[in-house]
Parts: structure tokens; C-alpha cells; sequence
């Protein structure tokens, strides 16, 4: 009887909002398939949620953003709504079209399932900014789909759940009940679609993605979003004023601390009362000018070394190169995509809030590594299997001292194998093979090339008959063994090359395979291989222990060269640092994250900060009360660099500049001596 007099409820509720019932059935229909989609990827996500009360608040959460995403959604229907003539629905022709209507709007929907179901396979989250950025370059991300996914089933069996949904609207008689009230004239009609507009606008506003709390377990609070809530959420958000949304302290006090901070590897500031960074690294003896060919590999996480785990022996040449190279055992990304990599090894910043520096406006001429190295006279180019104008690649490189060759700038027969993001790891290699060789043909100046891969990336697609494990669209696994084999493969040609001993390697990662985890940042999930070999055996080998992350990676290779230069750059040189002094910056585009001696400080929006501690050994990360200190120095941190790019002062020096930087630099008594004798003596093992 309840649910009988439910239903007589909710048929008489459809006939007193007349016209406008049709918005009640789309309201009903949406919350409906939103919480389908929520428990679907509860199922998913199973064995890593916490069981406790924070789901069903995560739920409730859930709803009300769904209630704000719907809100949305509904206003061009309720305009429609209100402006078709008066007995629309009373013809034939007007109830056909609103039943051919629903059908898209179902597929829609049940779409956006299926869709969040593959981000959340592919990210442990529902839409964000990583989301924004795909639908930027929707060839890339259509073909990716239709690679590593059997698209027409999926499209066929979406079609064919909207059908059923369709039809038990249909069985319900709720429409024909909508279409004998639907009749109303043209005063009532507008003013209810105006009263409804503006309560439907009031509610959409009044919600706000911050209020979702935070939740111990992340996958918890994932579950609470809404995807599309969040996406729309997420583009508004793509740029984050630092001081406007995160807590901060005076510019001063934060250059003062950053400044104290930057020098603690023995490099002097050269503008001590500026707003800069600017300082000079000096070093005794003669500067080594070896080649350097930088291979940044994609998605190659720490965990795929070491023949360890469900990854076991896919990485054998990787595994050979160790014992010959210098390897960093402790060494975390800055962020989760591609452009947050090659920002971090290029610039040597923290990831600061919104998009990458690559992506946004006004990022030409900075101070690079690719600028320092021009500046000691060397050819420098970046080299990208796909087209580089995904992520801005381009423009960033190509406006910031490097030449650039993507799959645009090389012939047909160039690419022997390739899928939607690029040509496979062996093509690119060739590529950089036929680079280094006209460089050294040319003769006088030494190369530094950054090469970007992409064959570690959905859909794993890879030349035939390399390696033992036959191409499987989707399969991680194959993913990493060819890129491991190609970069054998690469160095092996190399060797053959009469170049070969006076250059260094240096293989890296841009970022993890997986950004998803149990907590705010996943600390696991930053850890990536650094491995640096020089062949010629002008560089140490062993294994550094030390904390860093990748804004640490340009000084440190140039400390290695025994280089004295003017820096801006915010990383350390890690082998001349106490270890204790280690540490790494990690965030994503909205959580700021600094771990120093297992203080680990997360700033957040809406001027929030959180403390935990976290456990290099065990992986574990347990709340801990904020220590003031490591605040200030996160902050510091992130916020000038922030200041920095907003004030235009993050820039490469001119020849003038930097020669004049040199003669300062080398005027002034060095309290310390940084070299490699200098390094401390604990830090390689």
C-alpha cells in the first residue's frame, strides 16, 4: 500500500506542476542513474574503500551534488519546456518527439557512467582536472578509447540499457500522465518557468565543491563527488591564485625562508635583498662537456624495477644499467601527468596550484635547464614520439631553448609502428640516434636532448615479435617490458656510435602508472626511478638514499658535470646536502604536498592545511600535529614560485646577464667547496 500510495503521490505531484512535470521526470531519471553510477563504482573501487560510516556520508554528500549537477542540467529543458506552444503535447507529432527525446537523454546519462567507469579504471577518481585537459584534445582522447576499448560493443550495449530504461518509463504510464497535464498557457507557463529558472540557478550556485570534507580514506571521498559536478568544477578551477585560495604568510617572510632553504646545498644568493632566486653554484676544477641525452620515460613507476612483485623481471636492461649507474633510490615526481614531469626536470619548480607552467600563457623564455645548457654552448633539443602540440609541448620547448622534433617534423617512413598517442619508443630512439649523430658530425658542441616516450600508455600497443609478451590493448605489462627492451635496444645502437663514451644517459620518469590511493596524496604513488650512466666512467656509480623529487634533478646533474653557473632553480643539488635535509614536493592541481624527515604538509583550497606522518619503509601515513616550521617552508615553497611566474620573474639570463652572474659569482669567497669531494660521505652506498 505504501508504495502504491507513493506512486499516487508522485502521479498527482506530475499533474500539478503541469508543463513543467516533464522537469520532475528528468530530475528523477538523473539522481537516479547518478547513484547508479556511485554504486557501480563503489563495486569497483570494493577492496580499497574503508567500510565504515564515512561511505554512507560519502553517499550523502554524493546526493546533494548530484541535486546540483541536475539542477544545471535541467535549465535548458525547463526553457524548452516553457517556450513550445501551448497543446505541443496534445498532437501526435509533440508526444513522439518527447519519447524520441528521452532516448538520447537516457544514452547520455547511462554514457557518462561508462565513461566515468574507464576514468576511474584509468585515475582511482571521478572527473578532474585531468579530465578538463583530455577533452582539450579530443583526437588523442577518441582515438585512445577507441584503441584500448571494443567501442562498438560498448556503444551497442549502452544503446541497448537505454532502450530497456525507455521502455519502463514507457510500461509506467508516467508520460502519458505528464502529457494529459501538459497543457497550460502561455502566462502561467513563463512565469513557473521563470520562478523555476531562478530556484534551479539559486540552488546550483549555493553548492560548492568545497564543502565536500575530508575523509581519512580518499577513495571515500572520491565516492561523494559528482562526476559531471566535478568536472565543470574543475575547469573553473584550472588556474589557482596562491593567496587566494591557500593559506600563506608574507611575501618577505616567504622569500626570506625560501632563500634559506635553497642555499642549504652551498650555493650563494646573488641578489640576497630581491625578490629572486638567483644564485650561483660554484665548483673548483675543470667543468666536464659530455653529451647528455635525457630519456623521460611515460608512466614508469618505481615498482616496475627490481623484478619484484606482480612486475616482476619486465625491466632486465634497466636492472643491468643499475650496477654501472648512479642510481636514486628515493626519488618522487612532483605530480600525476606528463606536463607536470617535463615542468619539474625542466624548471626545477614546485608544482604550483591550476595548470602547468607548459600549458599556460606567458611561459616563454623561462629559466630552463635547456637554457643553461645553451648558455654553456651546447645544441639542445626535445624530441617527442606523438605530435607535440598535445599538453603545448611545442610551444613550451621550442620557446625555451631546445629545438623541436615530434612526429610532425619526420617523414612517413620514420614511423614503422605507431597508435594514437605516438610513433613506438624504437622509432623516437632512431630519431635521437640520427640527432646525436648530425651533432656530433657537426662538430664543437656537445647535445642535450630531452626525449619524451609514450609507449607505456593505454592502449600498450607495440611493435610485433619484440618482446615476449604479444601486444594486448590494455595490458600494463607489455607496456613496460617494450619500453624497457627499446631502451636496450637504444643503448646498444648507441654503443656503436663513436659519441657513445662521452655521454651520459639518463633515464627518468615524468610520473607513476597510478595517481589513486587511500590518502590525500599517495606518497607510493610519486616514487619513481633515476638513473644516470655515464659510460665513459667520468661520473660516480652506487645508490643515493636521499629524499628528493624531480625539481631537485637539474641542479643535481649539474653538480655531477662539476658546473659553476647562476641558478634560479628551486631544486637542490642532492649529493651536496645533509641527507636529513632531503626532501620532496609532490601535489596535484588543487593539494600542494611538501615530506621533509617524515613531516609530510598537504595545502589545500580554501586556505586549509593538513599534517600527517608519513613512513618511507612501510609506505604508511598517520595524522601528526602540523609543525610550524615545515609549514612556513611549504608555503614558502609554493608561494613563490607562484610569485615568481606571476611577476614575470622567473626568466632566463641574456648572455649579457649570465656572463655578468659568472663574474659575480666567482668574485665572491666560497664558504664552501662543492664538488664531488665535497660530497657527504654517506650519501652514495
Amino acid at each position: 500500500m505504501a508504495k502504491y500510495f507513493g506512486i499516487l503521490s508522485f502521479q498527482k505531484l506530475i499533474r500539478m506542476q503541469k508543463r513543467l512535470g516533464g522537469i520532475l521526470l528528468f530530475l528523477l531519471l538523473f539522481l537516479g542513474i547518478s547513484f547508479a553510477t556511485r554504486v557501480v563504482l563503489l563495486v569497483k573501487a570494493a577492496p580499497n574503500v574503508s567500510w565504515d560510516l564515512s561511505l554512507p556520508a560519502a553517499f550523502g554528500w554524493g546526493i546533494l551534488y548530484d541535486i546540483g549537477a541536475s539542477c544545471w542540467f535541467s535549465l535548458p529543458l525547463i526553457v524548452l519546456l516553457t517556450i513550445l506552444p501551448e497543446r505541443f503535447f496534445e498532437r501526435p507529432s509533440g508526444r513522439l518527439a518527447a519519447h524520441l527525446a528521452v532516448f538520447p537523454m537516457i544514452f547520455l546519462m547511462l554514457f557518462g557512467l561508462a565513461a566515468e567507469w574507464v576514468f576511474w579504471d584509468e585515475f582511482g577518481a571521478r572527473f578532474n582536472f585531468i579530465a578538463v585537459d583530455y577533452l582539450v584534445y579530443t583526437h588523442e582522447v577518441v582515438d585512445n578509447i577507441v584503441e584500448s576499448y571494443p567501442l562498438p560493443f560498448l556503444l551497442s550495449l549502452i544503446a541497448l540499457f537505454s532502450l530497456i530504461v525507455q521502455g519502463i518509463i514507457w510500461k509506467t504510464g508516467i508520460m502519458g500522465l505528464w502529457f494529459s497535464a501538459a497543457s497550460e498557457k502561455i502566462g502561467p507557463r513563463c512565469k513557473a518557468g521563470a520562478l523555476s529558472c531562478l530556484g534551479i540557478i539559486s540552488a546550483g550556485l549555493l553548492i560548492q565543491s568545497n564543502w565536500l570534507p575530508s575523509f581519512e580514506n580518499n577513495y571515500n571521498r572520491e565516492l561523494g563527488k559528482n562526476g559531471v559536478w566535478s568536472l565543470f568544477a574543475a575547469f573553473k578551477d584550472n588556474e589557482l591564485d596562491f593567496k587566494q585560495f591557500f593559506p600563506s604568510i608574507p611575501n618577505n617572510q616567504a622569500f626570506q625562508r625560501m632563500k634559506a632553504e635553497i642555499v642549504e646545498d652551498g650555493s650563494i644568493l646573488l641578489r640576497p635583498g630581491a625578490r629572486d632566486t638567483l644564485r650561483f653554484y660554484s665548483h673548483d676544477g675543470p667543468e666536464l662537456k659530455p653529451n647528455v641525452i635525457q630519456i623521460t620515460v611515460e608512466s614508469l613507476s618505481e615498482e616496475f624495477l627490481h623484478g619484484r612483485g606482480k612486475y616482476g623481471n619486465l625491466t632486465p636492461n634497466l636492472s643491468a644499467l643499475e650496477p654501472k649507474s648512479l642510481v636514486f633510490d628515493n626519488f618522487y615526481a612532483t605530480g600525476t601527468r606528463t606536463d607536470r614531469g617535463m615542468e619539474a626536470l625542466a624548471l626545477s619548480l614546485p608544482p604550483t596550484p591550476g595548470r602547468s607552467l607548459i600549458k599556460r600563457p606567458n611561459n616563454e623564455g623561462l629559466f630552463t635547464l635547456g637554457s643553461l645548457f645553451r648558455a654553456k654552448g651546447y645544441d639542445t633539443a626535445f624530441l617527442y614520439g606523438g605530435y607535440g602540440y598535445f599538453d603545448n609541448m611545442n610551444h613550451f620547448f621550442g620557446s625555451n631553448g631546445y629545438r623541436v622534433i615530434d612526429r610532425n617534423s619526420v617523414s612517413r617512413k620514420d614511423v614503422t609502428f605507431a597508435n594514437v598517442w605516438g610513433a613506438c619508443d624504437e622509432d623516437l630512439y632512431r630519431w635521437t640516434l640520427r640527432e646525436a649523430d648530425a651533432s656530433a658530425k657537426a662538430g664543437g658542441r656537445p647535445f642535450h636532448f630531452f626525449v619524451m616516450t609514450t609507449s607505456n600508455h593505454r592502449p600498450f600497443t607495440y611493435p610485433k615479435g619484440k618482446i615476449a609478451l604479444p601486444p594486448k590493448v590494455s595490458d600494463r605489462r607489455g607496456g613496460v617490458n617494450y619500453s624497457d627492451y627499446a631502451i636496450g635496444w637504444f643503448l646498444r645502437e648507441a654503443a656503436k656510435r663513436p659519441w657513445f663514451k662521452n655521454t651520459v644517459f639518463v633515464i627518468v620518469a615524468d610520473h607513476c602508472a597510478s595517481s589513486a590511493g587511500k590518502t590525500e596524496l599517495p606518497v607510493e604513488n610519486y616514487h619513481i626511478p633515476l638513473i644516470i650512466y655515464a659510460p665513459g666512467g667520468q661520473l660516480p656509480i652506487g645508490h643515493v638514499k636521499t629524499i628528493a623529487s624531480q625539481m631537485d634533478f637539474a641542479p643535481t646533474l649539474l653538480g655531477l658535470l662539476n658546473w659553476s653557473y647562476p641558478s634560479r632553480f628551486f631544486g637542490h643539488d642532492v649529493l651536496a646536502i645533509d641527507p636529513e635535509e632531503g626532501h620532496a614536493l609532490i601535489g596535484n592541481y588543487q593539494k600542494l604536498g611538501h615530506i621533509e624527515d617524515g613531516n609530510f604538509v598537504i595545502l589545500k583550497p580554501v586556505h586549509k592545511t593538513v599534517s600527517y606522518h608519513y613512513d618511507f619503509v612501510t609506505g604508511s601515513t598517520k595524522p601528526a600535529p602540523l609543525e610550524k616550521d615545515s609549514w612556513r617552508e611549504t608555503i614558502s615553497h609554493y608561494q613563490v614560485a607562484s610569485y615568481l611566474y606571476r611577476h614575470d620573474l622567473y626568466r632566463a639570463l641574456t648572455p649579457e646577464e649570465f656572463s655578468q652572474c659568472m663574474k659575480e659569482g666567482n668574485a665572491i669567497t666560497r664558504k664552501k667547496t662543492l664538488n664531488l669531494n665535497g660530497v657527504f660521505p654517506h650519501t652514495l652506498l
